[in-house]
């Protein structure tokens, strides 16, 4: 029985038969990689305990368990972040839950470099950060039934019309993510763009294997520079939360 090649984990490695690189829709666009001294000091000091080498999740052994090093009498359950930036709310909530592992996806290196640092100053040793496509990831890394909670604060609101097909909260990926969460799992979503905040409602909404909707300001996640951001500028702040129910 023949299969379709399972496509890559690092989608801008994606080349043409003659060589270009391939268009893919990805939900984040690659910024620069230049760092300051502080971010330069805090990736050399961590990232060998606490990034997951991009090319690690391509390995048909990859185990994610192992990364973190404790076995699963230890463990409380995996929490996922889906674009932590600079970990303004992954080192406060990681190290409010150390029974945790928290798996956290960042294409920003200089923000996985200063969440290091953040997760350092506080002592949170349960975090671990992966650069790869994170909707690629759940389908192909992530186990059904093995994540506890899904954490996306501010994701890319991909502001023009004819980009709204980048935005990472689609049907498809709702399915996916319905189907990895744990059976009362939790995915939690903050935004600051209300058409975006429209469309998240709809597409969760329509997921039959999930439940919820539009609730007050989650007053465990820190105010991060984006949502400070958004208020500066007038915007209103809607969270959801939706949990598995099938």
């Amino acid at each position: 029985m023949s299969h379709d090649p399972i496509p890559p984990a690092r989608p801008h490695h994606r080349l043409t038969e003659d060589g270009r690189r391939r268009r893919e829709v990805l939900s984040y666009a690659r910024r620069g990689d230049r760092m300051t001294s502080g971010q330069a000091a805090a990736w050399q000091a961590h990232h060998a305990r606490w990034v997951i080498p991009d090319e690690a999740l391509e390995d048909a052994g990859f185990d994610l368990a192992d990364w973190f090093g404790r076995g699963p009498a230890d463990r409380d359950g995996l929490i996922v972040e889906i674009g932590s930036g600079i970990g303004e709310a992954t080192a406060a909530l990681a190290a409010a839950r150390p029974g945790h592992d928290v798996l956290a996806f960042e294409v920003w290196r200089p923000g996985m470099a200063a969440t290091m640092g953040r997760l350092a100053d506080v002592g949170a040793e349960n975090v671990r950060l992966c650069g790869v496509d994170a909707a690629w990831a759940f389908r192909h890394v992530l186990a059904p039934d093995s994540v506890e909670e899904l954490w996306t604060f501010f994701p890319d609101p991909w502001r023009k019309t004819r980009h709204h097909k980048r935005r990472l909260v689609q049907p498809g990926f709702a399915e996916v993510v319905a189907s990895r969460l744990v059976p009362g799992g939790r995915w939690r979503l903050a935004t600051d763009w209300a058409d975006y905040a429209d469309h998240m409602h709809q597409v969760l909404d329509a997921e039959p294997s999930l439940a919820g909707g539009i609730v007050p300001r989650w007053d465990e996640r820190p105010v991060t520079k984006f949502e400070r951001r958004g208020v500066a500028a007038g915007r209103a702040i809607t969270d959801f939360t939706y949990r598995r129910v099938t």
